[in-house]
């Protein structure tokens, strides 16, 4: 409806790296001294944190991502950064009433037969408004903040310089492609078109699965920075945490067929898998998702590496590990490489490789899970030479580390092998190929 976009403007670039340069410039001091002189590396961790935590916006979520990700970061850095917390202050009614205006027009209001002053949640990128339509219908209202394109581009460019004052001394891991990675999947949360194609996207796969339900949009209130889409009550997953076990096993199922049928089917996922972006409903019998900015589609290829590598783990093939690293796109993978990056593959894949009822993870916190193995990975791979992880892997990784802490958070139990082996059934790459095409034509995401 707006024709004035706003778009990745210089002026709104330096703006707002003049308003979080004070923040960060006594976090880069910090980090300088400490890396110069040999100090404590987790002091100037907290600095880092505390400057991002002063921010918001962009670079904290950039950040938040970074801390997920096993080896994206020292461990004093990943421990700091993961502390960052996601909720922001919500933006008062004379922002949502500009905003409005500016999307659906002078008369907007009449367009609805309620709207909520109050945002019933706010993030760093944007905030939620309930309101209902003149036919009754609940509906969520999702506003981006303003200039979040300038920011995104600005914040991320601070990030890269950031990444550089440590990555001379942590030559384990190169992340130079980590972070455009997590820039681009930004870039796309900031596209809300997008985001209601994600939406469509996932009910269709999501069709034969009636313990989830994927919020419909209203395309004729929404824009690229305005999505309206039905409001799913249900209850945050936090308070079924004490539940009896067949309630937090149905929730575990759920959540591991919303993630893990898109992937082997269709070869997408849904790469923030916390618990925030989840609903429970029916006393744990369904799951309502809630959030499609964060969503990586991947070629045939990568997934076709995924399954591969659970084979060749299960068979000790070590041929077929190295072919699989390699169709994600690892390089000179030697013996030694597998070797080390076994270690944390059969970490991640063991429940999948164990037929029995199981936790994920016996004896680790939700907050802890793959910190362990991640950090005795980067110290091999220290030894062994600078190792550049490709970009189709980083949310990968860091979605399966995301959903491992849920399990972990929801203390499940249940046959992780068994659900990942119904959702091969009839695996082939060529269809998976030929599905993937069609589902992205039908949902205009090509």
């Amino acid at each position: 409806m707006s024709d004035d976009r706003e778009r990745n403007r210089l002026s709104g670039r330096i703006a707002r790296v003049a308003q979080v340069g004070t923040n960060l410039t006594a976090a880069a001091a910090s980090i300088g001294a400490n890396r110069l002189f040999g100090g404590d590396q987790v002091a100037a961790a907290r600095a880092l944190r505390d400057a991002l935590g002063r921010t918001r916006g962009p670079l904290m979520k950039v950040a938040q991502m970074l801390a997920t990700i096993p080896d994206a970061l020292p461990p004093g850095w990943a421990e700091e950064l993961a502390t960052l917390q996601a909720n922001a202050p919500s933006m008062g009614w004379p922002f949502v009433r500009r905003r409005m205006r500016a999307e659906l027009g002078d008369g907007w209001e009449a367009r609805f037969a309620s709207f909520e002053r109050e945002a019933a949640h706010a993030a760093s990128l944007g905030q939620v408004h309930r309101a209902t339509l003149p036919d009754g219908r609940q509906v969520a209202c999702k506003l981006q903040y303003p200039d979040m394109s300038s920011a995104v581009e600005a914040d991320v460019g601070q990030l890269r310089s950031m990444l550089g004052l440590f990555r001379a001394a942590e030559r384990a891991i190169d992340p130079t492609d980590m972070v455009e990675e997590l820039a681009d999947r930004l870039r796309e949360e900031l596209d809300y078109t997008r985001e209601a194609r994600h939406m469509a996207l996932y009910r269709s796969l999501l069709a034969g699965e009636p313990g989830i339900t994927v919020p419909e949009t209203v395309d004729e209130l929404s824009t690229s920075r305005l999505i309206t889409m039905g409001w799913l009550d249900g209850a945050p997953i936090t308070q079924f945490l004490k539940s009896d076990l067949a309630a937090r096993n149905s929730i575990a199922t759920n959540l591991f067929k919303a993630w893990w049928v898109p992937m082997t089917g269709t070869g997408v996922i849904h790469g923030d898998p916390h618990l925030g972006n989840y609903a429970v409903r029916a006393g744990g019998e369904g799951l309502n998702l809630l959030d499609f900015g964060c969503v990586r589609i991947f070629p045939a290829s990568f997934v076709s590496g995924v399954v591969q590598l659970y084979r060749a783990l299960g068979a000790d093939d070590l041929d077929g590990c190295v072919a699989a690293y390699e169709t994600w796109g690892f390089t000179h993978v030697t013996k030694e490489l597998v070797g080390i990056l076994n270690l944390w593959a059969r970490f991640i894949y063991g429940p999948l490789l164990d037929d029995r009822v199981r936790s994920v993870a016996d004896g680790i916190s939700p907050g802890e899970y793959g910190r362990k193995e991640a950090f005795a990975v980067r110290d091999l791979l220290r030894r062994h030479g600078t190792v550049k992880i490709p970009r189709e892997f980083v949310f990968m990784d860091r979605a399966a580390i995301g959903l491992g802490a849920a399990f972990l958070h929801l203390r499940a139990e249940l046959n992780f092998h068994q659900l990942f082996e119904a959702s091969l059934d009839g695996f082939d790459i060529d269809a998976l190929a030929a599905r993937q095409a069609a589902s992205l034509a039908e949902t205009g995401l090509q």
